[in-house]
């Protein structure tokens, strides 16, 4: 499985940015989808999930400004990030919880794309 996230750059304090990331490859469904975020020598933290149900979660620092969502058909997840702020400068990174045929649950990464703003 293999993801291909989309969509990072510079955007001034009180912005907007979409991300998009869309997996491929050979499974039986994908489960849940998000987005986390980590700073060079943080953890790496939730910023929003979504289940295939649609049921969402969010860090309490981005709610109300980030909205989640996903196109089953498409297998995408996206990250709408409006209002931006400084403390928002990360290196993004989706993922997928994914149910292969074999029926073994597994998580996979996308590359990380670097979202900056600035003051």
């Amino acid at each position: 499985v293999q993801l291909q996230a989309s969509g990072g750059g510079l955007v001034q304090a009180g912005g907007s940015l979409r991300l998009s990331c869309a997996a491929s490859g050979i499974f039986f469904r994908i489960n849940d989808m998000g987005w986390y975020r980590q700073a060079q020598g943080k953890q790496r933290e939730l910023v929003a999930v979504i289940t295939r149900g649609r049921s969402t979660n969010y860090a309490d620092s981005v709610k109300g400004r980030f909205t989640v969502s996903r196109d089953i058909a498409k297998n995408t997840v996206y990250l709408q990030m409006d209002s931006l702020k400084s403390q928002d400068t990360d290196v993004y990174y989706c993922y997928v919880n994914c149910t292969l045929w074999s029926r073994v649950d597994l998580h996979y990464w996308g590359q990380g794309t670097q979202v900056t703003v600035s003051s």
